[in-house]
């Protein structure tokens, strides 16, 4: 009789395994497979999460409102990540992340045998906004290599335009001779949106709508105002480099007054009581072996 009954419930233990094994290749199975010859490169630790991301969009990416769609492409096509993952895929990246969190919140309890709600919780918060801090750094990152490469550019279109070329044969010149990076890509996108039949007003704007950033919404209206009003392009692209130049200067100067404030708290922390052990060292054996401690 036991024999029988440990029998049932081992066939019924892999019975269950089995049945699951197929469900998540019968799942797995219906996520179809991505094409990313146009897309950008993952990263590292994304392209291993990347299967599970397309498995959670796949069969969960349905339940996200259209309006939490809309503002995630908006967060996304500022950041230039529109290219990377599609606002469904980073709405199942958050799914991921927080459980993942959950996960690495719950091993330390289950072998330490004590259960925190608090600190679960603590690990979900960090898994569903770890995502939407590691783009607001990518943000950040973004902004600060096109305002560093804003003033180079505009050199490059005020020499041309100045030696005769109208504003768009600028523009190609300066994405031929420019330095690589998110800049040049956006010009990129301008000439095709000019050689696909938009009025370069058009194209400007739609630059504007894409970066999101005021040292090139100062650029464009500059540009779209010396369009129509006809007054000279290259005077005003003149006056638009140096003001660029003279920004970034001042960030440079900004940067470097700030550097100290900041040197305070590793000083604090780490430096100055490594430093207080290292002088009271000798005081203290001193005062061991005379007995005085």
């Amino acid at each position: 009789m036991l024999l029988l009954i440990a029998f049932l419930i081992g066939a019924g233990s892999l019975s269950a395994v089995v049945i699951m094994f197929l469900s998540i290749k019968r799942l797995t199975g219906a996520v179809p497979t991505e094409d990313r010859l146009y897309l950008d490169p993952l990263p590292p630790m994304l392209r291993a999460l990347w299967p599970l991301v397309n498995f959670v969009d796949h069969h969960f990416g349905v339940l996200v409102r259209p309006g939490t769609l809309s503002r995630i492409e908006q967060q996304l096509r500022v950041t230039g990540l529109l290219f990377l993952l599609s606002p469904r895929q980073f709405a199942a990246l958050r799914i991921l992340s927080t459980l993942i969190a959950m996960m690495m919140g719950i091993l330390p309890m289950v072998l330490l045998s004590s259960f925190s709600p608090w600190i679960l919780l603590g690990m979900a918060l960090l898994g569903w906004y770890y995502p939407r801090i590691w783009v607001h750094d990518i943000r950040r990152r973004h902004v600060a290599r096109i305002l560093k490469q804003l003033p180079i550019y505009l050199d490059f279109l005020t020499l041309a335009v100045e030696a005769g070329l109208n504003l768009n044969g600028a523009l190609k010149h300066a994405v031929e001779k420019g330095p690589d990076g998110p800049l040049r890509r956006e010009f990129e996108h301008m000439l095709r949106d000019l050689k696909s039949g938009l009025s370069r007003t058009e194209a400007l704007r739609r630059l504007d709508e894409r970066v999101e950033i005021r040292e090139i919404s100062n650029f464009v209206g500059v540009v779209i105002q010396a369009d129509r009003m006809g007054s000279g392009m290259a005077a005003a692209l003149r006056f638009q480099a140096d003001q660029r130049r003279v920004e970034r200067f001042q960030r440079a100067e900004k940067q470097a007054m700030e550097a100290p404030v900041k040197l305070v708290f590793p000083l604090l922390v780490f430096i100055f009581p490594i430093t207080f052990i290292v002088l009271a060292f000798p005081i203290v054996m001193k005062f061991m072996q005379e007995g005085l401690l």
